[in-house]
């Protein structure tokens, strides 16, 4: 008996992703702005907001020349987690396909929930704080945390000196920013290189009385308090060219945005480690100078730089990948304009950037040496 053939299953059609949603919150803070009591400080977060938003949106608009259209949903989240709140229930919040902000970590934490709750990818662009403070595994963290920046400093140190001709040498006061940076550092050689010594002191005076010929100092000051830093230069600066004590110098990563004198600094072969440099040479900034003239009127700013290559990041791998765009995060990395992104992934806290730069002091700047 012959059977009937079986019944094709009707597959239906997939909806062609079209459109890629974004809800970008920003405290642009419009509402606390009184003309006659309005502060240089207020008026700072205002210029940071306002720079990041026309670089992301420049961003994003270059993506959208790979062949997908954006509706782009601006909240001026005003520093201020009611206002996230009442954001949030909006249903432009809800469908969208990707959040960027809260810019600064208590929004960050506030709208952990939410993004939990929803499976919803929400980048945070500018905060350097430790992803697992918000316990949110679809947060995505751009900008590198401080113990990224000590393994980063200890690996470079393992990399380029011979165990056994070397002293490594931490110059830590103890107050708790110190010991964050020297933390990490001391934790990265303990368990990947214990052939190595380190030693710990609170001052390059006390440094000084332990000291022994025939060794190569690696010395990282660990402090980002110019009124420290600025005299244990001079004192490792003597060390090195009246004592002549082979010594070279790692400083904090803030001391990128900080005054030291340049000759010291030089002298000493000094490296930092960051999760940003600008090349104004290459032709990728050249271009992006151009066009961010050519539409604001004004030079673009480091908070601008970061907001293109959040847009144009995140925009293209949506454009490509569509609203599967998620599952690529950890294996397309990106060349940028002031970091790479090369994401890794914990599946508690979520996506966060591994790439880091050392930059010298060199011909009076800063420049990449790995």
């Amino acid at each position: 008996m012959a059977t009937a053939p079986a019944k094709p299953v009707e597959k239906k059609p997939v909806a062609k992703f079209t459109q890629g949603n974004i809800s970008v919150f920003i405290p642009f803070q419009l509402n606390q702005f009184n003309l006659k009591t309005v502060t240089k400080a207020q008026i700072g977060k205002a210029d940071m907001a306002l720079d990041f938003y026309q670089g992301l949106m420049l961003g994003i608009d270059s993506a959208a020349n790979e062949g997908l259209n954006f509706k782009v949903n601006i909240f001026d989240s005003r520093d201020n987690n009611s206002q996230l709140a009442a954001l949030s229930k909006r249903e432009a919040v809800k469908t969208s396909n990707l959040i960027i902000g809260p810019i600064f970590p208590d929004g960050v934490k506030y709208m952990a929930p939410f993004s939990e709750a929803n499976k919803m990818p929400m980048v945070s662009p500018l905060a350097a704080s430790k992803p697992a403070e918000f316990n949110n595994p679809y947060l995505i963290s751009i900008v590198n945390n401080i113990d990224q920046h000590g393994a980063k400093v200890a690996d470079y140190i393992a990399k380029k000196y011979e165990a056994d001709q070397s002293i490594v040498v931490l110059i830590n006061t103890k107050k708790s920013s110190d010991e964050q940076f020297a933390a990490p550092i001391k934790k990265q050689f303990a368990k990947q290189y214990p052939n190595f010594i380190v030693q710990e002191f609170t001052s390059t005076y006390v440094f000084e009385t332990k000291m022994v010929k025939g060794k190569k100092y690696a010395v990282i000051l660990c402090s980002d308090d110019t009124r420290f830093v600025s005299p244990s230069l001079t004192k490792l600066y003597r060390l090195k060219n009246v004592a002549g004590y082979p010594i070279q110098l790692f400083g904090h990563p803030n001391w990128a945005k900080q005054t030291y004198n340049i000759d010291q600094l030089q002298n000493l072969q000094t490296v930092l480690s960051s999760s940003y440099h600008i090349d104004y040479k290459s032709k990728p900034v050249v271009d992006f100078i151009r066009a961010y003239r050519a539409k604001y009127e004004f030079e673009p700013t480091e908070y601008a730089f970061k907001g293109f290559d959040t847009g144009y990041y995140f925009g293209k791998l949506m454009a490509k990948h569509g609203l599967n765009y998620l599952d690529f995060l950890v294996k397309e990395d990106y060349k940028g304009l002031h970091n790479d992104f090369d994401f890794g992934y914990d599946a508690e806290y979520g996506f966060y950037n591994q790439h880091l730069m050392m930059l010298q002091y060199k011909n009076l700047s800063l420049n990449q040496v790995d």
